[in-house]
């Protein structure tokens, strides 16, 4: 278990994650909102697209914090540009 904490030492990674959670939960999001014809799509829908925001939301606060370090990190284009060379 540590050597998996271990890997979100590095901030680019810990917001490539967030980044990936929230690409996942805003489509599902309106999948389910479209697909599923009753209350429960409705609620399901608001409710992924309120975890998105605040996955959002959090991960601008989170940002603001790496910008006051000494932390190298770019942007997550960039990240992902590091990650794919």
């Amino acid at each position: 278990m540590a050597g998996v904490l271990s890997l979100l030492d590095d901030f680019g990674t810990r917001s490539l994650i967030t980044h990936a959670i929230m690409s996942i939960t805003l489509p599902l999001g309106f999948l389910i909102g479209l697909t599923v014809d009753s209350q429960l799509g409705l609620v399901s829908f608001v409710a992924l697209l309120n975890f998105t925001a605040g996955m959002w939301i959090c991960q601008s606060i989170h940002s603001l914090g790496a910008e006051a370090s000494d932390d190298e990190y770019d942007g997550v284009i960039n990240e992902i540009r590091a990650y794919v060379k």
